[in-house]
């Protein structure tokens, strides 16, 4: 227990000193970029007949015949929400819980959070390549990683399932992570397990951030910060309010 509640504080002290000494890492109003350009594309890809997303979209034999901007681009592929009225809803939810993350955590700790998130979701692209397999890659898992991190922070905000039944938001991550788990163990049994890569990676992504909250949650770590322990957070903004000196 020792081992595991040293290693929750090293990560999150990590993190936190991590953003605070690089500050210029945030992109303010990310998620605003992200929804604009999914947005572009999705509209382009109306007229063009999916030309433009064929051309953005993760491909390892065109990346490695030059057209590395595949690495970056299929960020922007529009999530596929079945009608134009589902996917300007989705666009809206992604942006709207975004925006009460960064507001949160702070722009630099957000950016860092969606940006290990797309890059553990190339990483799950690369890896299924080198096994021979090819999955199509976009930022829905991340996006639900998103969706978890909020529904951490926020358990008991409700929203309206299918615009009329009130539920708190965490009963729907619930439902969620049962929905993808229930997927896994069918792209097991159907022996595309290289499938579950993606999930795994926004999985990894939001353990990243929010293992010492599971942890205090399910009880199985608890130690009490003794008065010597300065809050690394709290210190950094009541001395930068103060203009005075961070060490």
């Amino acid at each position: 227990l020792w081992e595991v509640s040293f290693l929750r504080r090293s990560i999150d002290t990590w993190l936190d000193r991590f953003c605070a000494r690089h500050p210029r890492l945030g992109i303010p109003g990310l998620m605003k970029y992200v929804v604009i350009l999914q947005a572009v594309v999705y509209l382009l890809d109306i007229f063009s007949h999916g030309y433009l997303s064929a051309l953005l979209m993760f491909h390892p034999a065109a990346i490695l015949h030059g057209e590395v901007w595949r690495l970056v681009t299929f960020a922007f592929l529009p999530l596929d929400s079945g009608s134009p009225l589902f996917f300007v809803l989705s666009l809206y939810f992604y942006w709207f819980i975004g925006n009460i993350l960064e507001r949160e955590w702070g722009n630099v700790k957000f950016t860092v959070f969606y940006l290990a998130g797309f890059l553990l979701t190339l990483l799950a692209g690369a890896a299924a390549s080198l096994l021979g397999w090819w999955i199509y890659l976009d930022m829905f898992y991340v996006n639900m990683s998103m969706f978890f991190a909020f529904a951490t922070l926020y358990p008991d905000m409700q929203v309206l399932f299918f615009f009329i039944i009130p539920v708190k938001v965490k009963w729907l991550a619930w439902l969620d992570a049962a929905m993808y788990a229930i997927r896994c163990a069918m792209y097991i049994a159907g022996g595309s397990w290289v499938m579950c890569l993606l999930p795994l990676a926004a999985v990894a992504n939001y353990l990243l951030f929010f293992w010492s909250d599971i942890m205090e949650r399910f009880g199985r770590v608890k130690y009490q910060t003794s008065r010597q322990t300065v809050n690394f957070k709290k210190a950094t903004k009541q001395a930068r309010e103060q203009k005075g000196y961070i060490h």
